[in-house]
């Protein structure tokens, strides 16, 4: 297999691209000369094998309903297991239309209206637009902030308990801090979950984007094997190989009654795969897909190295140390600047778009979110134009 050239210029604008073609109604950032960080999808193309896979369909030129695919439940199993350890049997494998899907399915499933979902803030700000889309109350337990790095309050979050809560939503690894949870954390994740009786969502969508000499991904079914009755585990291809319009992602559930919960929720919506998303994912899911992510890691820990330096030279700012995904967490509180003006700042003067820290919830006032999964030129001409919009305080 040829190496990726992720270094490749791909220009995304004017082909129905949310990430370059909203920014300028929502940013006011214009893609000509913008830069896109915000949406949480790479610039590059996925492995040969994905490309080859859609055009084996096209080329059939039948687009008909899809039937069972074992090959693709066969890749996740075969992924699940030999890139994490985990060993999943077929039957606890549900599919739904993405991540973002399976958590609306999950609230549905294991909450009634008026319930409070627990979310450790701040977090993916998809989550609480689902609950309170749902009619469900958020719960917010913000994370300690503990040498730049967040950490879980377990004494100060059983105090917040109220018993209206029923599910807890767990991001692991952490978006958008890129904190990889230790086993130990999950446990007491775990823990607190049996404490207050609440169903535990594990989404591990970045759980492949882990980043050279960091902690490895602990998956939180092995961690804590003994809570697999009230636990729903999310993960999906779709964000280890830059394949989200497939819109496919699946919540691997191995207790039989919690199944079949999830289960029926899926079948009153009339929720299935479609046909192009299970032969891409079965394609990305092989040995040459893990080549592709292990290339992957190394240029994105590249593109950390270069943004953090020059962001990290900027007094005021820093970066949150990142050990997994691809999104870099970036704190102005010492800038002493109001939102509005370091926003205005990047937005305007740096004509980047990044994602607003308040829209994950507690403690994300001072925080602006920035996807550095794009070429590496891009990355340098980010980190080039931060520093100039900010050079006063240096």
């Amino acid at each position: 297999m040829s190496q990726p050239d992720f270094d490749l210029p791909i220009n995304r604008v004017g082909t129905g691209c949310s990430k370059w073609d909203d920014m300028q109604q929502i940013y006011g950032v214009a893609p000509d000369d913008g830069i896109a960080m915000w949406v949480a999808d790479m610039d590059f193309r996925p492995p040969a094998a994905v490309q080859r896979a859609v055009e084996k369909i096209a080329a059939h030129g039948i687009y008909g309903y899809p039937g069972a695919n074992a090959a693709y439940t066969d890749s996740i199993r075969w992924w699940m297991q030999t890139r994490h350890g985990w060993a999943v049997q077929p039957d606890w494998i549900l599919s739904t239309h993405g991540l973002v899907n399976a958590t609306g399915i999950a609230v549905e499933a294991y909450t009634r209206p008026g319930d409070r979902v627990v979310l450790m803030t701040p977090v993916y700000h998809a989550f609480a637009r689902i609950i309170h889309a749902a009619g469900r109350e958020v719960a917010e337990l913000p994370l300690a902030l503990h040498d730049g790095q967040y950490r879980m309050d377990f004494e100060a979050w059983d105090a917040a308990m109220t018993g209206r809560e029923k599910m807890l939503i767990l991001c692991s690894p952490h978006n958008p801090g890129g904190r990889v949870w230790s086993a130990d954390e999950l446990r007491a994740t775990a823990d607190f979950c049996r404490r207050h009786d609440l169903i535990l969502v594990s989404d591990e969508i970045h759980h492949d984007l882990v980043l050279p000499g960091a902690p490895r991904h602990s998956v939180t079914a092995l961690a804590a094997p003994d809570i697999a009755d009230r636990l729903v585990t999310l993960c999906a291809a779709t964000k280890t190989f830059n394949i989200a319009g497939a819109h496919l992602g699946n919540a691997i559930i191995a207790d039989p009654a919690l199944r079949r919960r999830f289960q029926d929720r899926l079948a009153a919506l009339g929720i299935s795969p479609g046909l192009f998303g299970p032969d891409m994912v079965a394609a990305a899911y092989s040995p040459e897909g893990a080549a592709w992510v292990d290339a992957l890691m190394l240029y994105l820990d590249g593109n950390r190295r270069i943004f953090d330096a020059a962001v990290n030279a900027i007094p005021g700012l820093r970066a949150m140390p990142l050990q997994a995904t691809y999104l870099a967490w970036v704190d102005f509180s010492g800038t002493g600047m109001e939102r509005a003006e370091f926003t205005a700042r990047v937005e305007q003067a740096a004509r980047i778009a990044a994602n607003h820290g308040p829209s994950f919830g507690l403690g994300g006032d001072s925080f602006l979110r920035f996807n550095l999964a794009t070429q590496r030129a891009r990355v340098e001409q980010a980190a080039q134009r931060l520093q100039d919009a900010f050079a006063d305080l240096q």
